[in-house]
């Protein structure tokens, strides 16, 4: 049955290049399940955008005597560039300095107000001594007052998952420049997270199977809700709809509040684009539609706690009750937050600031998009911290993808063109040729099942399992031995083209580059796995207009389906290519010598 299916992805920060370990969180997952789903018949709507507010955006631009906004268009249209090389198929992939973008926020911030779920308070608030500007509090470094974790945040805690308060931490200081921050008075609005409590956990108490490593953050951060604040003493950011702040220049809606909000103003904005004002309320507004929010696991409760909270009080459905927007409507809640660990380098978590970093853009320019995708789904953290060493990534290179796969494809193809120059007939099947084929389709069921689980590193693997049993059955058959028995001969070959076939179609989610090369080297013509464009688009009248680099694409045109598509015989054959490159053995002790590790 086609379903509605929101899949959204983390809105990488536009202060920087994207590193690998960022893709391996928030972009490669999301889209080899959105992928899936597309081609499983349901109606995918894949979001994410450039989060552009806060102090790491103005940190920036000081270091680099740039605006915040100038600072916001080099970097986002740069992580456009590197995503659209990744292959990441958004259906839009936006930005948050966008009018849009401030409507919906504001729009929130208003009805949340209303509803009662905003309150004015005054607290103690970080204050960078040397610029003066709050210091956010992700960029507030101390030791947990709780379980004495050196490296918590000022938000919270990622050893024991605890919410903080910049304040209470131990020996705070700013990760920026090491400054030890001013405590002073200020007056800001908060979200009344207690007063959302008792609905948030009647949800989270009905989330049975997401990954434990959410469950149980959630369950930690949830335990002692305490109000948020969403405003910060800042002049870059979205102006607060409040009377009486909205002129204020130093107080902005804090970048947190917004980031989150972006998953709806961007799939607002879709529609809008589309020519569809009102698409974007299939995903929103139907209990039936599903969405599966993806982050690193230092986004867990943003998803799974705050964002939740915020729903329900633009719902109504918290303590306090209150009255849905007449824009937004109700709206529905997260049906799964699917959370990676750290891509770590060396035991340490990927951090520019410290030179432990690989960015997607050198490593597409040096291996392609599909050789990180595969190492990303096949040994990245999914479930746990995982290690990121050259070693691993030329062993499962040039042992899985060249010496595996690579060499399936090639073998196959290359024997029937040099005999038959199309795919030939298959004539009588013996035991060990049906076994086989049967294998290969049994595997759409196995390997579908384990994405929709959002188990991909199991999917990969088991896909792969097919390719090792198809190389098994040729090297067993020799069909370059038949060559007086072409009967037989022929129908290895289409035996195993039908099964490079049908392997293809099981990695097209994960590898969709290599796979449209398959297709057409099959006899395929046109799109089999479509890749996301970039498109110039704009927004605002007069002097309010602007232009910006967006992620869009045309996926209706796939032809990719998620089934076992017989081949036809006497299609023409075009001559192999090799896939994948094996890379030399030197590479496996230090990598290349651009990469900082």
């Amino acid at each position: 049955m086609c379903a509605h299916i929101l899949a959204t992805a983390a809105w990488p920060y536009a202060n920087g290049p994207r590193h690998i370990g960022h893709v391996s969180g928030f972009g490669v997952p999301s889209d080899v399940f959105a992928r899936y789903m597309r081609m499983s018949g349901n109606d995918v709507l894949l979001v994410s955008g450039s989060d552009e507010h806060g102090t790491a955006i103005q940190v920036k631009a000081d270091a680099e005597g740039l605006t915040a906004q100038e600072t916001a268009d080099k970097y986002h249209r740069i992580i456009v560039e590197d995503l659209q090389g990744l292959g990441l198929s958004y259906d839009l992939y936006t930005r948050t300095t966008t009018l849009n973008h401030e409507d919906v926020t504001q729009e929130v911030f208003r009805t949340l107000y209303d509803n009662g779920y905003i309150i004015e308070k005054t607290q103690l608030g970080a204050i960078s001594p040397s610029t003066g500007r709050t210091l956010a509090d992700r960029y507030i470094e101390g030791t947990c007052p709780i379980c004495g974790y050196e490296f918590a945040r000022g938000d919270q805690c990622d050893n024991c998952g605890n919410q903080l308060d910049p304040i209470d931490l131990i020996n705070p200081h700013s990760r920026i420049d090491g400054e030890v921050p001013d405590f002073v008075e200020t007056t800001h609005f908060f979200l009344d997270l207690p007063a959302l409590a008792e609905e948030l956990m009647t949800w989270l108490n009905s989330r049975k199977d997401w990954r434990p490593n959410v469950l149980n953050f959630s369950y930690n951060f949830a335990k002692e809700l305490k109000p948020r604040a969403i405003t910060r003493d800042l002049d870059w950011g979205i102006p607060i709809p409040v009377e009486g702040w909205e002129n204020d220049d130093m107080k902005r809606i804090y970048v947190w509040f917004d980031a989150v909000i972006g998953y709806l103003s961007g799939s607002i904005e879709w529609a809008r684009r589309t020519g569809d004002p009102d698409a974007w309320k299939a995903w929103w507004q139907d209990p039936e539609a599903r969405s599966y929010y993806f982050m690193g696991k230092d986004n867990i409760v943003f998803h799974s706690v705050i964002w939740p909270s915020m729903l329900l009080g633009l719902n109504g459905e918290g303590s306090r009750g209150g009255t849905p927007s007449k824009w937004l409507g109700k709206l529905d809640l997260p049906t799964e937050v699917v959370s990676s660990e750290f891509l770590t380098m060396k035991g340490s978590k990927v951090d520019t600031s410290h030179g432990v970093v690989i960015y997607v853009g050198d490593f597409l320019r040096e291996f392609g998009p599909d050789t990180l995708r595969y190492y990303i789904a096949v040994a990245g953290p999914e479930n746990k911290d995982t290690d990121f060493t050259w070693d691993e990534f030329v062993r499962r290179n040039n042992n899985e993808l060249a010496n595996e796969w690579g060499n399936l494809v090639n073998r196959s193809l290359s024997m029937a063109f040099k005999n038959n120059g199309e795919i030939p007939p298959a004539h009588e099947l013996l035991n060990v040729d049906a076994e086989l084929l049967a294998s290969s389709k049994a595997a759409f069921i196995t390997v579908g099942k384990l994405i929709e689980e959002c188990k991909f590193k199991a999917a990969i693997t088991e896909a792969m399992r097919v390719v090792a049993t198809a190389n098994q059955y040729i090297s067993q058959q020799e069909p370059w031995k038949l060559g007086d028995d072409t009967d037989r001969r022929d129908t290895v070959l289409n035996t195993a083209l039908q099964v490079v076939s049908d392997a293809n179609t099981l990695l097209t989610p994960f590898m969709p580059h290599s796979a449209q090369k398959i297709f057409e080297m099959l006899g395929g013509t046109g799109v089999w796995a479509a890749q996301p464009e970039i498109r110039e688009v704009s927004e605002g009248e007069g002097d309010q207009e602007h232009s910006y680099p967006v992620l869009m694409g045309d996926y209706d045109s796939a032809q990719a389906v998620w089934q076992s598509l017989p081949i036809k015989v006497g299609t023409p054959l075009t001559k192999p290519v090799p896939l994948f490159r094996k890379l030399d053995e030197a590479l496996a002790e230090n990598g290349p010598e651009w990469a900082k590790l």
